[in-house]
C-alpha cells in the first residue's frame, strides 16, 4: 500500500522576530508599504501567516519594528567626534542617507505617538545639545527643532528623487526651473528671480547640511548670550 506524501511541515519555531523584520526591510525598500502584507512576507519566509502572527501581532507593528531596526543601524554607524557639532551634522547625514536608501522610514517618523525611531534620533541629538551646552530651557526647542528639520527635509528629499519616472537629468531639471525663475514677475518676486543663478548649482546635501549649520549657530548665539 502506498503511503500518502504530506507536504513539508511549517515550522514557527524556525522563525524569529528579527528574521521576520529583515524581510519586511527587504520588501518595504522592493515594494512599498502597499507592498507588505503578512501573505506576501509569508511567501516571502516560506512560512504561514500566522506563524508570523506569533511573533508579530500586525502590520503597524511590523512597520514600527522594521524603522526602528533600520534607524538603530544607521545610528549605530555614527561614530565619536570630536564635537558636538560635528556629532549633530554626523547623526543627521546618517539620518538622511538612511530616509534616501529606505523613503518608507520617513513615513514612519512622522506618525504620532512617535515611534521608538524617532525617539532614538531625538534622544542622540539631545544629548549632543546638552554638550553644546545649550542653556538649559531651549534644549528642549532646539533639539524639537533640529529633529524636525532633519526629518522633513530627508523625507522631501527622498519625495524629489522619486517624484518622476524615470528620474530626468539633474542639471537639465535644474536649468529648467532656474529659468523659468528667472522669468517670474520682477516686482512680485525679486528675491526668487536673484537666487535663480543659485539653482543651477544646488546640492541637496550640501543644502541640508547648510541648514544644520544655521540652526546650531543659533543655537551657540543664544547660549552666548546667556553667558
Amino acid at each position: 500500500m502506498a503511503r500518502t506524501k504530506h507536504a513539508p511541515e511549517r515550522r514557527a519555531d524556525a522563525l524569529s522576530r528579527e528574521r521576520i523584520v529583515d524581510a519586511a526591510i527587504e520588501l518595504l525598500d522592493h515594494e512599498g508599504e502597499d507592498g507588505l502584507t503578512f501573505r506576501s512576507l509569508a511567501t516571502r519566509l516560506a512560512t504561514g501567516p500566522g506563524a508570523i502572527y506569533w511573533h508579530i501581532k500586525n502590520k503597524d507593528e511590523l512597520l514600527a519594528a522594521a524603522s526602528d531596526v533600520v534607524v538603530a543601524r544607521a545610528l549605530a554607524d555614527v561614530g565619536g567626534h570630536a564635537t558636538p557639532k560635528k556629532a549633530i551634522r554626523s547623526i543627521a547625514l546618517g539620518v538622511f542617507e538612511t530616509i534616501d536608501a529606505h523613503p518608507w522610514v520617513g513615513i514612519e517618523l512622522a506618525r504620532h505617538p512617535p515611534p521608538t525611531a524617532m525617539l532614538r534620533i531625538f534622544e542622540r541629538i539631545g544629548r549632543q545639545v546638552q554638550a553644546l551646552r545649550a542653556r538649559r530651557d531651549t534644549q528642549f526647542t532646539a533639539t524639537m527643532v533640529l529633529g524636525s528639520y532633519i526629518i522633513s527635509e530627508s523625507r522631501q528629499n527622498a519625495a524629489n528623487a522619486r517624484v518622476q519616472d524615470p528620474a530626468p537629468d539633474r542639471a537639465d531639471f535644474l536649468e529648467k526651473i532656474a529659468a523659468r525663475w528667472k522669468e517670474l514677475d520682477a516686482d512680485e518676486f525679486p528675491f526668487t528671480r536673484e537666487v535663480a543663478n543659485q539653482l543651477r548649482e544646488h546640492d541637496d546635501r550640501a543644502e541640508f547640511l547648510a541648514g544644520i549649520d544655521l540652526i546650531l549657530a543659533g543655537i551657540a548665539a543664544g547660549s552666548a548670550g546667556s553667558r
